[in-house]
């Protein structure tokens, strides 16, 4: 899945809404101390009141919400050799007709989940099921028919996996009495806003579903779950946007040294970035050795071959055939985002204009030299040109 077919889905959670159908809905308590099952619940999910339906739906929304190979991560499946698969069972729960199918079928999943494992705190684990429907057209406002008139149909299961916290101790002031009274609540509050994982299954590629992927989703940013991912959904470890940008670093330190110039960074930035452009309409495109060399001859490394390229992958990834996300490596080029930090200062700039800054030495002593076309103001006021 892209970020696009993601955004398709994501934005079909709300309420009354008859491209999504959420048939079911089954929540799982689970204690720290002893990792078992301390209640579980399931009823359909039409009949909750409508603020829960909401507060469900903007909890699912978040399950799936996030930068590809930060926060969301498609897992391709291993191949099949136990009855216990992560596949098999979401296979299994896709394609039950009874509800009590359906549930025996996720609480394999919540066993696989908390087998050797403990949490630190108490988890509430939802999983639904229903139907997405994406019309088959795009919407014509002069057409007599509507978009909906013909629909894809795809069935899916997701799951959002939620922590609980103690209830805040308050102080209340009874109007009627007029006293102060200590307010005690012993129910714990499930953190919906903040997912702690997930998942959803299958994916969905344009118009067609994978059952050979499952979207995977962390709750923080490059912080994968092995466990889950290998022993729960029994799907392949995957490279995350984090890593997939330092195996590029270590490549170039490899191939140029590690002393770069701020033009030549900007100038790889740049180029990548062009690239990345000419394929907006697709899946962000991947760069293997020969492409790595390519950027660095025109962004001006000297001393690049095909030979120290290929060697340096087979050094950082050991695989010379491995193929890094361009995405992963480019800064926002819509933002401040490449830090330059100091002991004087820290200073925020954007991809594109790091060709104006440069690192000098004069009277001996390092500095940072930025070129601007306007004066520098400093808390209102504007700074005096020096003269060296």
């Amino acid at each position: 899945m892209n970020k696009k077919d993601v955004a398709n889905i994501r934005k079909q959670f709300k309420l009354d809404n008859d491209l999504m159908n959420i048939s079911d809905i089954f929540n799982v308590y689970i204690r720290k101390e002893s990792s078992e099952i301390f209640h579980q619940e399931s009823q359909l999910f039409g009949m909750l009141d409508r603020e829960q339906q909401e507060l469900f739906l903007s909890n699912f929304k978040k399950v799936l919400t996030g930068q590809m190979d930060s926060k969301l991560f498609e897992l391709k499946f291993q191949q099949r050799e136990a009855e216990d698969h992560g596949q098999s069972i979401l296979l299994q729960g896709l394609q039950s007709s009874e509800i009590e199918d359906w549930k025996e079928q996720m609480l394999r999943i919540i066993e696989k989940m908390f087998k050797d494992v403990q949490y630190k705190y108490d988890v509430v684990v939802t999983f639904i099921r229903g139907n997405y429907f994406k019309p088959t057209k795009n919407r014509n406002e002069e057409a007599e028919e509507s978009e909906r008139d013909e629909v894809y149909q795809h069935s899916f299961i997701l799951c959002s996996i939620n922590k609980t916290e103690e209830p805040q101790k308050t102080l209340l002031f009874d109007y009627v009495e007029k006293v102060f009274k200590y307010n005690i609540v012993v129910d714990s509050i499930i953190n919906l806003t903040s997912p702690v994982g997930g998942f959803l299954f299958p994916c969905f590629t344009e118009n067609s579903a994978d059952v050979n992927h499952i979207l995977y989703s962390v709750g923080k940013p490059n912080k994968p779950d092995s466990h889950f991912i290998e022993e729960v959904l029994n799907g392949e470890m995957i490279m995350t946007a984090q890593e997939d940008k330092e195996v590029f670093e270590e490549i170039v330190r490899e191939v140029a040294g590690d002393q770069l110039d701020a033009s030549t960074l900007a100038n790889v930035y740049e180029e990548i970035n062009r690239v990345m452009d000419e394929n907006e309409e697709e899946d962000p495109p991947k760069l293997d050795y020969k492409d790595v060399e390519r950027v660095l001859k025109i962004s001006g490394v000297e001393d690049v071959s095909t030979e120290k390229v290929e060697k340096a992958f087979q050094k950082v990834i050991d695989d010379e055939k491995y193929e890094i996300k361009a995405n992963n490596i480019v800064p926002n080029f819509k933002s401040k985002s490449i830090k330059i930090d100091t002991k004087v200062a820290k200073i925020s700039i954007s991809p594109q204009d790091l060709r104006y800054v440069k690192q000098v030495n004069y009277n001996g002593k390092r500095c940072l030299l930025i070129e601007i076309d306007e004066d520098a103001v400093i808390e209102g006021f504007k700074m005096i040109p020096e003269v060296f």
